[in-house]
């Protein structure tokens, strides 16, 4: 007993949890099962009473007539029936009670988004003030360093000759004034030497004065003319000095030139000072002055700073990237600057006048427009266009579009304006500043004139911003329709009514379709009704010297094949598109008239074989018709009915050409 009383212990105790367990559990679940059932009922009741007032409202839609109708995407547009939208989608009805809520949901502007407290919050949406205050107005930009021109001295001979010697070697050496820096054998300043040492010897004052003024005159040395007056000695090389400190630039001439006066031998630029070559954009030109402050930085010395001002704003824009060129200047004491070194230029304008500006965050740019996010207050927003002036570091001077005081959103401001923008009237604004007509330029493809229609393919229109495309248009009443001809080039006018519709209202023709046509008689020898084919023996074409062949027609639209038969002689006349395309066609006697349509789709839409008859294409004209006298009409076809009679017509294959 007492073994097992352990044993029954341990099995008792677990089973009174579990039954503890069921009973908790069984409680609880009821609770629950009650508070669900509770919570749908109210659910199910709710979407009853729903269900009912969708109902009546259904009822009440279907008892009354609709007040007007609305464009899907456009509640303005308004139309007291049935109909399509300028989208071509299907009109709304509105009912009575049903527009307060559209006129709601406009009371508030074209754009107002409306958002709650809390999604507001979710977004992250900040607002900042618009603010009245100088605009930060450091113009940053890059330049080129370069040589400070007023600084360059440009050699030039005064005298032909040959350099005998050349005693700067390379771009870039630096010589001090008074260095020698090339020896010139001319004859020119032997003769003139020589003039002096005359005018010596015969103790003319005049002429040595002439003399040694010629001397000076073409930049002898005065140590030179002295040491000649002393020696009487004409010296054959004259050795030419630098005239002022600095770096050798340009250096155009080796020993051994022959140079002229015109010629640039070197030139010599001083480094002291220093020019950079900045561009600034349009909009800043008016900030920039002589004389203004402008600090400097390159790569190569970095933490260095240079300080200068600006010496000269050139007086025109460069027209391909519309930027102000302007020259700055700098002392460069130790050299450090050198010429053609990239660098960064920050100019500090004096204007300190307030502006409205906004944070530079709150600007949405969209190439053809800049926009802000207002916030109206009471969590709604709206997307306006503003008018940009200057740009700062931090914020952005605005011409219009608010006003100080307003808050504009600095983050979300994309999705609000996203939102804003799908009923703004950005674009009916835009429009309206559309023309209503246009020129331009195509190709008729097809004349549809039961339609009174044409399709053309016409270039891009910049003033609507419609690209390349082929489409219908409808023409006028004042439109010569009967003109208009396939294959056509034409300038012509296209209208915007008032449903947008876009009509053909002026033409001027640039070209007619290019087409050769002949009149020729012939004998039917096979008819393909099916494909619309004639085999037939023609006579010769005279204006293109074409010989008489026996070769494959397409007959047009209009031609009625059940009017003629093998054998008939016929005068026909065709014309050179795809294939050899009959559009007139009389038998003899004048028995099948049969008149020629103008449509050219009409002659270009006939199927069948195609048969390339190289031979036959003739140079394009437009001659006219030619009147057939009947004596000679009937001795020609006379003629080719004579030569066929013997021809076994199941022999012939089409495309055969003589």
């Amino acid at each position: 007993m007492s073994n097992n009383a352990p044993s029954s212990q341990i099995f008792t105790t677990p089973a009174k949890a579990a039954i503890f367990g069921i009973v908790i559990g069984a409680v609880v679940g009821v609770a629950l099962l009650m508070l669900f059932q509770g919570g749908f009922q109210g659910e199910e009741n709710g979407a009853s009473h729903g269900s009912a007032a969708a109902q009546d409202s259904e009822s009440t839609s279907q008892s009354k007539e609709p007040l007007y109708w609305v464009a899907p995407m456009d509640p303005n547009y308004r139309k007291d029936g049935p109909g399509k939208s300028p989208m071509g989608m299907d009109l709304v009805p509105v009912y009575e009670g049903q527009q307060g809520n559209a006129e709601n949901n406009q009371g508030n502007g074209a754009g107002v988004v409306t958002i709650s407290p809390n999604v507001v919050n979710n977004l992250g949406v900040k607002t900042a003030p618009v603010k009245r205050k100088p605009i930060d107005s450091k113009i940053s930009t890059v330049g080129y360093v370069q040589y400070d021109e007023d600084e360059i001295v440009h050699i030039h001979p005064r005298v032909e000759g040959w350099i005998e010697k050349l005693h700067v070697k390379a771009e870039g050496d630096r010589v001090e004034k008074g260095e020698p820096i090339y020896t010139l054998y001319s004859p020119q300043l032997v003769n003139a030497q020589e003039e002096l040492v005359i005018a010596l010897k015969r103790k003319n004052t005049g002429l040595i004065n002439g003399a040694k003024d010629r001397l000076k005159a073409l930049q002898l040395s005065e140590r030179l003319i002295q040491n000649l007056e002393k020696t009487l000695k004409v010296q054959q090389n004259i050795t030419f000095y630098a005239p002022q400190s600095g770096v050798v630039d340009g250096l155009n001439i080796r020993e051994g030139f022959y140079v002229k006066p015109e010629n640039t031998l070197l030139s010599i630029a001083k480094l002291n000072k220093i020019w950079v070559e900045a561009e600034i954009f349009e909009r800043d030109a008016a900030l920039v002055k002589k004389g203004l402050p402008v600090s400097m930085t390159v790569d190569y010395l970095p933490g260095k700073e240079w300080k200068g001002n600006v010496d000269y704003i050139y007086p025109s824009l460069n027209e391909s990237t519309r930027t102000l060129r302007v020259r700055l200047k700098f002392d460069n004491t130790n050299d450090e600057l050198k010429p053609n070194m990239f660098a960064s230029v920050t100019m500090f304008s004096d204007e300190n006048s307030e502006v409205v500006v906004v944070p530079k965050a709150a600007v949405i740019r969209t190439g053809t427009q800049n926009r802000v996010v207002v916030a109206l207050g009471d969590g709604q927003f709206k997307s306006v266009h503003v008018d940009i002036g200057r740009v700062g570091n931090e914020y952005i001077e605005i011409v219009n579009g608010v006003v100080e005081g307003d808050e504009v959103a600095v983050s979300a401001q994309f999705l609000l304006d996203s939102e804003s923008s799908k009923t703004s009237d950005f674009a009916r604004m835009n429009a309206s500043d559309l023309p209503k007509s246009v020129w331009m330029e195509g190709e008729i493809n097809h004349v549809m004139a039961g339609h009174r229609m044409v399709n053309i393919s016409h270039g891009p229109v910049k003033a609507w911003d419609w690209p390349e495309m082929t489409m219908d248009f409808m023409v006028a009443d004042g439109v010569d329709f009967e003109a208009l001809k396939a294959g056509q080039t034409l300038h012509f006018e296209v209208t915007k009514d008032d449903n947008e519709n876009v009509i053909l209202t002026g033409i001027h023709i640039m070209s007619e379709p290019d087409v050769s046509s002949a009149t020729v008689n012939g004998v039917i020898n096979d008819i393909n009704i099916a494909t619309r084919t004639l085999n037939i023996s023609r006579g010769a074409i005279e204006k293109w010297g074409r010989e008489p062949a026996t070769m494959d027609f397409i007959a047009a639209e209009h031609i009625v094949l059940s009017e003629f038969s093998v054998n008939d002689e016929v005068t026909f006349t065709f014309e050179i598109r795809d294939d050899f395309i009959i559009v007139e066609m009389n038998g003899q006697h004048g028995e099948h008239n049969q008149h020629r349509m103008h449509d050219a789709s009409s002659a270009s839409d006939a199927s069948g074989v195609k048969k390339a008859h190289q031979a036959e294409k003739a140079p394009n004209t437009h001659d006219a018709h030619k009147a057939h006298k009947e004596g000679g009409e009937s001795a020609e076809s006379q003629d080719n009915h004579d030569s066929h009679d013997s021809v076994d017509h199941s022999q012939h294959k089409r495309g055969h050409s003589a």
